[in-house]
């Protein structure tokens, strides 16, 4: 078995994207595993988590690493939360926040098995709710189906300390469907400028349509 890593906790495992679980035996959306001694890796798809498929097209920076602590704005029913669960390790925290009941039963089971993963079930404009609990984050990771993605960006900046990295996948069809998707991206990126600068920008296809994916440093 040969085993690449490609940033700390994330590998490639005989050529497929992986992260070494911390909850061995537990599958989260039908992934598969994988023994190598006393690790155990998941594979990542990538049609499935904006997050692997950034990395697949060509991510430099990663932030998110052992012993992080990432705020998770729309963990949804926790597939790519997982992976970023084994990839902060058991010293690394993550706050899940999610507003949607159905999508947080789901996520509650997954949270059951990782003791570093936080279900939040607040909406994410309503930070005064949790900020208390998050403190200061390492990295900020966004996916959220909404039409102010960028202003709930900067209300949760807050949580993100100076210098520190946001991972946004901006779905420009949740923001204007009838806008052409570029020009959806550069407003998304103009609202924010005050205060984060552009460090990457990843077009997802052909893993996700319609979908940018960028690193954004806080100023």
């Amino acid at each position: 078995m040969e085993i690449n890593k490609l940033f700390p906790g994330v590998f490639r495992v005989d050529g497929r994207l992986a992260t070494a679980s911390i909850a061995r035996g537990a599958k989260v959306y039908g992934e598969d595993l994988t023994d190598q001694g006393e690790v155990q890796y998941r594979m990542w798809n990538p049609y499935r988590s904006k997050l692997a498929a950034a990395i697949i097209k060509g991510l430099r920076t990663l932030s998110i690493r052992p012993g992080s602590s990432v705020l998770y704005l729309g963990a949804s029913t926790g597939t790519t939360c997982s992976h970023v669960s084994d990839i902060v390790g058991e010293k690394g925290l993550v706050y899940c926040v999610e507003m949607a009941e159905r999508s947080m039963r789901d996520l509650l089971k997954v949270c059951e098995k990782r003791g570093n993963m936080l279900p939040i079930h607040k909406d994410a404009r309503d930070v005064d709710s949790y900020a208390g609990d998050v403190g200061i984050a390492d990295a900020i990771y966004q996916d959220l189906s909404a039409r102010d993605q960028d202003s709930i960006l900067l209300l949760n900046a807050r949580l993100l300390k100076k210098g520190g990295y946001a991972y946004v996948a901006i779905k420009s069809q949740s923001i204007d469907v009838a806008a052409d998707p570029d020009k959806v991206y550069g407003r998304f990126l103009s609202n924010v400028s005050t205060m984060f600068c552009v460090e990457e920008r990843i077009d997802l296809m052909p893993y996700d349509k319609l979908h940018l994916f960028v690193v954004l440093k806080k100023r």
